[in-house]
């Protein structure tokens, strides 16, 4: 298992990069997580600044 550190405003979190369904833009640069099962998370960053993350 792969954990990936995201930053938010409110927060960081460390997800499981494999857990990640998608990635959509935001306001204010942010970027929405989406996750297996439904749920999402609003980080800091673009999604290409993201994606860099997760591949990383």
């Amino acid at each position: 298992m792969k954990f990936v550190e995201l930053r938010s405003f409110g927060g960081d979190y460390r997800v499981v990069a494999a857990n990640v369904a998608y990635l959509r833009n935001e306001e204010n640069g942010q970027t929405k997580v989406g996750l297996v099962g439904g749920d999402s998370l609003l980080v800091v960053g673009t999604m290409d600044e993201v994606a860099a993350q997760l591949e990383g």
